[in-house]
C-alpha cells in the first residue's frame, strides 16, 4: 500500500502510519482508556494512556491492557511538574497539612458541598509526589512502552533511562524557553502547545507558538498540540513546521473514550467561549469546561493553592460529586476546539475522518498553486 501524503519522518522513526497521537489525557484515566488508545494505535496512529494521578500498579494494568488490545506502538503520558510544593505520598498527612496552614480554604470546600447537597466522601489514593512520580517512570521503564511524553515539567532526568531501554521520550511546552530546556535535556521531540489546548496550558497560541519554537529548537523535530481536531487543523500543524499532531480534544467524543456522559454532552453543546482557564481543580492553569465550581472559586476571595495542595483538597469534593452522580461538578478539560465538535463516533473514524480531509486540503492546495 501507499504511503499517505501525510507520512513523515516521524512516522518511520516510531513505526506508525500517519503523524497522529492521541494526547495522554485525564482525569485519572478515564479520557484515554485502554481501549481508546488500542483504537488510535490500529488506526495507524499513536496513541497515549494518560496516567497522571494513577499509581504505579494501575499504570502498569493499564499498559499491559493495551498491549493485550494491539501490538502497534504506544505510549504513557505523566505530569512531571518542575515546581511543586513539598509533599508526601500521604494523603492523610497532607490533608492533614492542608487544614492546618489553610483553615479558610478547607471552609470554602466545606461549604461547597453544603451548597450542592454533597454527602462528603474521603478520596483514596496516593499524592503527587516525587515518590509517587518516579514509582509511575519505573514502570514504564519497565514495561518498555515506546513513547514517554511528560504532559507538564521536566523530563531531563527521564531521558537518560528511557534512551538506555530504547523509548523516546516526548516533553510538551507552551513557551519558546520551556522548548529550548526540552532541547537540551535530550528529548527526542517537542511538544508546543498552544494556549488553545484544554487541560493544563500556557499563554501562547498556537499559530506564534508553534513556528516560533520550530526554529528554536531545530532540528529536533516539534509536534503541533492546541485546537488541531480535523483535516485542516491537521494541515495547518504541518504547515507551521511539525512533523506531527498531538489531538486531545476530539478524542473526548469517541465511543471508546470513557468520560462522564455529561462532560460529553457539555462538550456538543459548548461553544469555544465556554472552555476557560483555571486553577481550581489542580492549582496549575488548565482550560476546562466552565461550570458552578469554577465559577465559585472564580467570585471567591482566596486563591486556589499550589499543585498539589489545590488537587487534594478539592480530590474529596470530586470523589463525593462522583458518588452523588454529579459530574456536571467535576472538571472537564476540554480545548477550545470544542466549540466545533457535534457527535460521537469511533474512535478510528475520528481518525480516518483527519486523514482524508488533510489528504484533500493538500490537493486543493496543490491545484490552486496549479491555476
Amino acid at each position: 500500500m501507499a504511503k499517505s501524503v501525510l507520512h513523515t519522518s516521524l512516522c518511520d522513526d516510531l513505526g506508525i502510519e500517519y503523524p497522529i497521537f492521541l494526547a495522554g489525557m485525564g482525569v485519572k484515566g478515564r479520557a484515554t482508556p485502554p481501549g481508546l488508545v488500542a483504537a488510535v494505535s490500529n488506526a495507524g496512529g499513536m496513541g497515549i494512556l494518560g496516567c497522571s494521578w494513577l499509581d504505579a500498579d494501575e499504570v502498569r494494568r493499564r499498559i499491559r491492557a493495551v498491549r493485550n488490545l494491539t501490538d502497534k506502538p504506544f505510549g504513557v503520558d505523566l505530569l512531571l511538574p518542575a515546581s511543586m510544593v513539598d509533599a508526601t505520598p500521604d494523603r492523610v498527612e497532607m490533608r492533614a497539612r492542608i487544614e492546618r496552614d489553610f483553615p479558610k480554604h478547607v471552609a470554602f470546600v466545606r461549604a461547597l458541598m453544603d451548597k450542592f447537597g454533597l454527602t462528603p466522601v474521603t478520596a483514596k489514593g496516593g499524592v503527587m509526589s516525587p515518590e509517587f512520580i518516579r514509582a509511575q517512570v519505573d514502570v514504564c521503564l519497565e514495561e518498555r512502552i515506546a513513547v514517554f511524553a511528560a504532559g507538564l515539567g521536566d523530563p531531563s532526568w527521564v531521558v537518560p533511562m528511557a534512551h538506555q531501554v530504547g523509548m523516546k521520550v516526548m516533553g510538551l511546552v507552551g513557551s519558546v524557553r520551556g522548548a529550548e530546556r526540552q532541547a537540551k535535556s535530550g528529548v527526542d521531540y517537542v511538544i508546543a502547545q498552544g494556549y488553545e489546548a484544554g487541560g493544563h496550558t500556557g499563554k501562547i497560541a498556537n499559530f506564534p507558538l508553534i513556528p516560533t519554537v520550530v526554529d528554536a529548537v531545530a532540528p529536533v523535530p516539534v509536534v503541533a498540540a492546541g485546537a488541531i481536531a480535523d483535516g485542516r487543523t491537521l494541515v495547518a500543524g504541518l504547515a507551521l513546521g511539525a512533523v506531527g499532531v498531538w489531538v486531545g480534544t476530539a478524542f473526548l467524543l469517541a465511543e471508546e473514550s470513557n468520560i462522564y456522559p455529561v462532560h460529553q454532552e457539555e462538550i456538543i453543546r459548548g461553544n469555544a467561549e465556554d472552555f476557560v482557564v483555571t486553577r481550581a481543580y489542580t492549582g496549575k492553569t488548565a482550560r476546562d469546561f466552565d461550570n458552578a465550581v469554577i465559577q465559585a472559586w472564580e467570585t471567591s476571595d482566596l486563591k486556589p493553592l499550589p499543585m498539589p495542595l489545590q488537587g487534594v483538597l478539592m480530590d474529596d469534593f470530586v470523589a463525593a460529586a462522583d458518588a452523588a452522580g454529579r459530574a456536571d461538578l467535576i472538571n472537564n478539560p476540554v480545548g477550545q476546539i470544542g466549540g466545533m465538535l457535534k457527535r460521537r463516533r469511533p474512535a478510528r473514524e475520528i481518525m480516518m475522518s483527519m486523514v482524508e480531509e488533510a489528504e484533500g486540503v493538500l490537493d486543493r492546495l496543490a491545484a490552486v498553486r496549479r491555476k
